[in-house]
């Protein structure tokens, strides 16, 4: 057996092998400035697993402002699929979790560095859909939240939790649907204005949907602005 020469140490052999998805995105980064907007992504991207936050709210920059375009992509979907390996729904949950938490959560973002490990992306979604969607009560949503963010519980029994109790809501309840109505609006017209050109003709309308539906979830004793209020733009 060869002998390494004094003084020079053996290299550790610890690195597993690269998937082809994480070769993929090497390649690009070779090609790229190392601190480009692009260039950043795709390193969120590789530390998916640990910084899903940071990755979330990279992604939603990306789709507000159009950049995917810029990049030679003609969709976001296509972008996140074909360059950050990732699919439409993972994006869509990655973007709409980081939201929830920029609203309902900022604490958690601004001490994000302390918290080892960070909620996992699929149970802050699940939080969303508890608030946003499913009309869970105060103490459930509490409840749920506690599972998540104080006892770190793993994702499927934060599921487990999350089906048990919309399983008793499945009774017809006539603020869900308007909650929800309600609450897409907002993101929409949150994601339109973050557009370079934004559809000016629409946006009109699309206020006015948004009014008509805060105006008929306080006729039904809820208040509006409790359930959705607008979303800061990145």
């Amino acid at each position: 057996m060869r002998r390494k020469p004094p003084g020079q140490e053996e290299e550790p052999m610890t690195d597993t092998p690269k998937s082809s998805g994480e070769r993929h995105i090497d390649h690009i980064m070779e090609q790229l400035v190392p601190g480009s907007d692009r260039y950043v992504v795709l390193d969120k991207a590789k530390q998916f697993k640990s910084s899903w936050v940071e990755l979330g709210e990279k992604l939603l920059l990306v789709s507000n402002k159009g950049r995917y375009r810029e990049w030679g992509y003609n969709s976001f979907e296509e972008y996140c699929v074909q360059e950050i390996r990732i699919k439409r729904g993972t994006a869509e949950k990655l973007t709409l979790a980081y939201r929830f938490m920029e609203k309902e959560e900022p604490q958690l973002l601004s001490t994000r560095e302390e918290l080892k490990p960070l909620p996992d992306y699929r149970s802050v979604d699940l939080l969303r859909k508890a608030k946003e969607e499913k009309g869970f009560s105060e103490a459930e949503y509490d409840d749920l939240r506690k599972s998540i963010v104080e006892e770190e519980r793993s994702h499927p029994t934060v599921l487990k939790k999350f089906k048990e109790v919309a399983a008793l809501r499945e009774e017809p309840n006539p603020l869900a649907p308007v909650k929800a109505s309600l609450a897409a609006a907002r993101r929409l017209e949150s994601a339109l204005r973050g557009l370079d050109e934004p559809p000016a003709a629409y946006l009109p309308q699309l206020a006015e949907l948004i009014s008509h539906l805060a105006a008929q979830l306080e006729a039904m004793g809820e208040d509006p602005q409790g359930e959705a209020g607008a979303l800061r733009e990145l």
